[in-house]
């Protein structure tokens, strides 16, 4: 595993101080292995910055890469999403950019991560 992308689940897992996700972040930074969540992820979970200042904390840390949705990658969603005959944009742009960086995906939503990708490494938080 070159890295850890993380999902909605697993970043609201993170605000709410999950031991397994903190553990897996930790041990992800020890490692040095590169962490990314997809914008479309901060935007399904951010809310108020006031009260979220342990997430603001993980998405401004320099280890982690807060990847944008640029237009090429979100022509790629909606082919992904045509095929598979599915309708997530959010869950789409986690499999895809896990996928182009080898990462394993850090997620409390298995089951629509594997209608995406089925071999597609996953860690259930």
């Amino acid at each position: 595993m070159s890295g850890l992308t993380l999902d909605t689940g697993a970043l609201i897992a993170f605000e709410r101080a999950d031991r397994k996700v903190i553990a897996l972040l930790q041990s992800a930074l020890e490692n040095r292995l590169e962490i990314c969540v997809p914008t479309a992820v901060v935007a399904q979970v951010w809310r108020d910055g006031r009260r979220q200042a342990r997430l603001a904390r993980l998405l401004r840390d320099n280890r982690v890469l807060v990847e944008p949705l640029e237009d090429q990658r979100s022509r790629a969603i909606g082919q992904l999403l045509g095929v598979t005959h599915t309708t997530d944009i959010v869950d789409a742009a986690v499999v895809l950019g896990a996928k182009a960086r080898g990462h394993a995906v850090a997620t409390s939503d298995r089951g629509d991560l594997r209608r995406l990708a089925p071999a597609l490494r996953l860690i259930p938080v």
